[in-house]
């Protein structure tokens, strides 16, 4: 039996198998432009294929970490722009892989939606291809599932998945963390990926406002605001990772500062902030003022400006951070004490 039936009981059941094959065809497009020299299969394979390069690695060690972007998709939704949050998706993950050190070598995707739009699905894949090219690593391989009745028409769902390589004595694991080290903030390029089901609370719930709406802190509709992408700092950082002043990196994402220092600190080390170090974003301010949320809570759901902490010996990184076209901020130390976050000073004008 060949082809097709006109009316497929699938397709009836709300599954539309021409419309996959459609919007599959152009994620192979997409996929073959990110190729690196490790990958071995196309697209459609029940499994990617990689070959490393282990050249001048004693002990290579795989690293993998799995995110999403959660609720900035219906942002993308309701702007009707889902072009970026691709490239949030790739950028978060590596960023959380870097930050023990590794490299990226791949990357996987799941799609799901509730009826599979091929234009929507070509604009959320081509925004993974974006961050994949730009972050050197490969679009392996991935998942488009179309499941009518758990997702709703117009929903869609992105998760990501990355793997990494990095030489065993060169992980980031805070070991060499000790008291008396500096922390260097470097900045985030706006909410990045988290803190968004409060936003949307406050920005179209409390306040009423609209995505063209121009947005009120500031710069471009509350749209494009909003859907800044979140930044990779790969290329700020990847030449400091073999630099052994380099002793630790966070990356700052749900949780703030208050929730993913600790997670990279050693018994004994406590990180000291210093709130007048940097000038929150006005982004992050009008927030606050507008969802009465206290800086307390702030610390704890949004980046406020820094995306990326880095833990070293002393503060000639800043030079080399400044040379890789970075800004890099002073926030504070490493103290002795139990793991965690004291903050001194409060958020000025500066």
């Amino acid at each position: 039996m060949t082809g097709s039936p006109k009316n497929s009981a699938y397709a009836e059941a709300g599954v539309d198998i021409d419309a996959q094959d459609r919007a599959l065809d152009r994620v192979k497009e997409l996929a073959r432009s990110t190729h690196t020299p490790g990958v071995l299969t196309e697209i459609g394979s029940f499994g990617g294929l990689f070959l490393p390069d282990l050249t001048g690695l004693r002990e290579p060690v795989l690293v993998a970490s799995a995110d999403g972007v959660g609720t900035k998709l219906m942002v993308a939704r309701m702007a009707g722009d889902y072009s970026g949050v691709g490239r949030d998706l790739v950028n978060h993950c590596v960023n959380d892989i870097l930050v023990q050190g590794a490299r990226p070598l791949f990357f996987l995707d799941y799609v799901g939606a509730g009826v599979l739009e091929p234009a929507a699905m070509a604009e959320l894949v081509s925004g993974v291809a974006v961050g994949c090219r730009e972050n050197g690593c490969a679009l392996l391989g991935g998942e488009t599932a179309e499941m009518p009745g758990f997702y709703q028409p117009g929903d869609y769902e992105l998760v990501g998945f990355v793997v990494g390589l990095v030489d065993r004595p060169a992980i980031l694991d805070g070991r060499r963390i000790r008291p008396g080290q500096v922390l260097i903030g470097l900045p985030s390029s706006g909410l990045h990926t988290n803190g968004y089901s409060l936003v949307r609370r406050i920005v179209f719930d409390r306040l009423g406002l609209e995505p063209e709406t121009a947005a009120p802190w500031g710069g471009g509709t509350v749209a494009s605001e909003l859907l800044t992408p979140h930044r990779s700092y790969l290329a700020a950082l990847q030449s400091l990772l073999a630099d052994p002043v380099l002793t630790g990196l966070a990356h700052i994402t749900g949780g703030g500062l208050t929730d993913n220092l600790p997670r990279i600190l050693p018994a004994g080390c406590r990180a000291e902030v210093d709130l007048g170090a940097w000038r929150v974003p006005e982004i992050f301010r009008f927030l606050q003022r507008a969802g009465e949320v206290a800086w307390e809570e702030m610390l704890q759901v949004f980046n406020l400006g820094i995306g990326m902490v880095v833990v070293a010996e002393d503060e000639s990184v800043m030079a080399t951070l400044e040379a890789a076209g970075e800004a890099p901020i002073r926030l504070g130390k490493i103290l002795e004490g139990p793991p965690g976050v004291a903050y001194r000073g409060d958020f000025g004008d500066s």
